[in-house]
């Protein structure tokens, strides 16, 4: 249990690098789109995309460990600041290949904070896999 803890936390560790690196890369004006300033409505995810969640996470995870203890070695901020694009190339990297869109990892992971019935589900799947 405490292994698919820290898993969750480093999936959704990653979501917020996602998150924000989509975000930067976002350019459309957010006063243009009303929608872009509310909080996106609750969804139903399928058993295949919360298994592509799960599945994502647990190499996520395993990608935040070792970014993180470069990141730590990492000399300066510049040195910081690249670890950080390289660990979050290659978060959104696993996501693609999962199936996912990055859009649909973040929104499950938020999905899955304000749900515990889906964060068990969730954990089920990945200690299945």
């Amino acid at each position: 249990m405490q292994r698919l803890t820290a898993l969750f936390s480093a999936a959704l560790l990653a979501t917020g690098l996602m998150a924000t690196a989509a975000h930067a890369q976002q350019t459309q004006d957010p006063a243009q789109d009303p929608m872009a300033t509310q909080q996106a409505p609750a969804q139903d995810f399928s058993d295949q995309q919360l298994q592509q969640f799960a599945d994502a996470s647990q190499e996520i995870a395993v990608i935040s460990q070792e970014y993180t203890q470069r990141l730590q070695a990492a000399e300066d901020e510049q040195g910081q600041q690249e670890v950080r694009a390289e660990a979050n190339d290659k978060m959104i990297e696993v996501v693609e290949d999962s199936g996912l869109d990055v859009e649909t990892f973040n929104a499950i992971g938020q999905a899955i904070q304000q749900n515990p019935e889906m964060m068990q589900r969730v954990q089920e799947m990945a200690s299945q896999s």
